[in-house]
């Protein structure tokens, strides 16, 4: 199990990168913390750590996570491939 799953309970933002979060993903959710939580916490969830940070990608999402804070950075919505 890696640092990040091992750590998950110190998983936390900002207000101001709540706020961020909601809007690039269009969430509805208040409780952005625990939502993108369950995400990394999926079992096809996607975590590479590189540099200082974490990446991990499940469906149409990517959350950026600072690997040594724990810190949620940000978040966006990946861009479907063109057919």
């Amino acid at each position: 199990m890696n640092d990040l799953l091992q750590q998950i309970h110190w998983l936390h933002t900002t207000p101001l990168g709540a706020e961020r979060i909601r809007r690039n993903l269009e969430l509805e959710t208040k409780d952005v913390v625990s939502w993108c939580a369950k995400q990394i916490l999926r079992n096809d969830a996607l975590l590479e750590r590189i540099g200082k940070n974490w990446y991990i990608t499940v469906d149409q999402y990517r959350i950026t996570v600072n690997a040594y804070s724990y810190t949620i950075i940000t978040a966006h919505r990946l861009k479907e491939a063109s057919a």
